[in-house]
């Protein structure tokens, strides 16, 4: 991340054009903001620049627009930002040209501005280097701190970093890069993996790369059966990728070489049909009846798997580990986020992903977690090993 941080910055009077990642969940009939979780998030490093006398110029992507959609407006953002700083949030119509550089021209210090959704304009995910300039024009420091866009080679992102002498990260993106880097750099051990969701293919670099660090892999979610399949064992209707088969069996022989523990679960809740109390069963690893779908790990298996965690000193979590949205396939998933929960203070524990952060939520463990990370794209990219262009574009 280079060798200065914000805290190193002297930005009284000075501009600072601060990415953020505002792009909140609201409700899809009334458009009213549901979790405002990623702008609670910024405030630390708002408050910081703040009390420093800077005049800080916030700008963001919300959602996908195809061209300017009043529903996808930051506006309710500003306001709502407004309410956490307890003090009033200026807002721009525009992210460039005439209304932004007058909103800006008008901010004293101390001030802060919000300006209008970067994908707006298709320059911000073009990387385009003149909508880069104009956006660069607003400030005179550059702080990155939307780590949940790190991944993206975007124009706020990645472009507009070449404008500035002093570029930093922000007190959010550097506390993710240095949690995730211990993971990938330096863990603790023993070093338990958890890794769960619905497909091999999403996850295969990710497995790679932590058999390499981790000292044990826990497999959860419908990408188990895919690991079944290539054992030669049942999966009924499970949800499998058959072209990833010859994948998960380099990955079990992988693990095996490397003397590394890479565990499948070994009994399941099966039913026919995913629904709110659906008809279950429990059923051996190797006994997936016809017509049944693997939707949860079994209690062995929670069993099993609680007691590598409760050994660990790092834990990493990315993915759910069964339907955990529908009861009863939810059982496993809130059984791990508690043996996870129950490692605080004698283990580093991250978790990263946008369903296993809703499942350590819904578990209400939220609060022994020792770092829940914003970005679910960025923290998966960022444990394969690649180099975010987010991050690069501050080196």
């Amino acid at each position: 991340m280079g060798t200065k941080r914000i805290e190193d910055l002297a930005v009284a009077g000075k501009r600072v054009l601060c990415r953020v990642d505002f792009n909140v969940s609201t409700n899809k009939k009334t458009g009213e903001i549901e979790d405002d979780t990623r702008v609670v998030a910024a405030l630390p490093t708002i408050n910081l620049l703040t009390s420093k006398g800077a005049r800080v110029i916030l700008c963001s992507h919300f959602g996908r627009p195809e061209k300017r959609d009043p529903k996808l407006s930051l506006k309710p953002v500003a306001e709502r930002l407004a309410t956490h700083l307890k003090k009033p949030v200026a807002f721009a119509t525009d992210c460039i040209g005439a209304p932004a550089e007058s909103a800006v021209a008008a901010m004293k210090d101390g001030d802060v501005l919000l300006l209008e959704n970067l994908r707006y304009h298709p320059g911000e995910e073009a990387n385009d280097p003149q909508f880069a300039a104009q956006l660069a024009k607003l400030g005179d420091i550059y702080v990155n701190d939307a780590f949940g866009a790190a991944h993206r080679a975007h124009a706020s992102v990645a472009a507009v970093a070449e404008h500035f002498k002093e570029k930093v990260a922000g007190l959010l993106l550097q506390k993710e890069v240095d949690y995730l880097g211990r993971a990938l750099s330096h863990p603790d051990h023993p070093f338990v993996v958890i890794l769960g969701g619905a497909k091999v293919s999403d996850k295969i670099q990710v497995i790679t790369k932590m058999l390499e660090v981790a000292d044990t892999v826990l497999i959860g979610g419908a990408m188990a059966y895919t690991f079944l399949l290539a054992q030669g064992k049942p999966v009924g209707k499970s949800l499998v990728e058959p072209d990833h088969v010859a994948t998960a069996k380099e990955i079990l022989a992988k693990a095996k070489s490397m003397n590394k523990l890479l565990l499948i679960p070994i009994d399941h809740v099966v039913a026919a049909e995913i629904k709110e109390n659906a008809p279950n069963e429990v059923v051996a690893w190797d006994k997936i009846p016809d017509g049944k779908l693997g939707l949860d790990i079994g209690p062995e298996t929670i069993k099993r798997y609680a007691e590598e965690i409760s050994k660990a000193r790092m834990i990493v979590w990315n993915g759910p580990l069964g339907v955990f949205e529908v009861a009863p396939f939810n059982a496993g998933t809130f059984a791990i986020a508690n043996a996870v929960a129950d490692r605080a203070g004698h283990a580093i524990s991250i978790v990263g992903g946008g369903e296993s952060v809703k499942a350590v939520k819904k578990a209400r463990v939220a609060d022994r977690i020792t770092h829940i990370s914003t970005g679910g794209g960025a923290s998966l990219e960022f444990l394969e090993g690649k180099v975010l262009p987010g991050v690069k574009a501050l080196q």
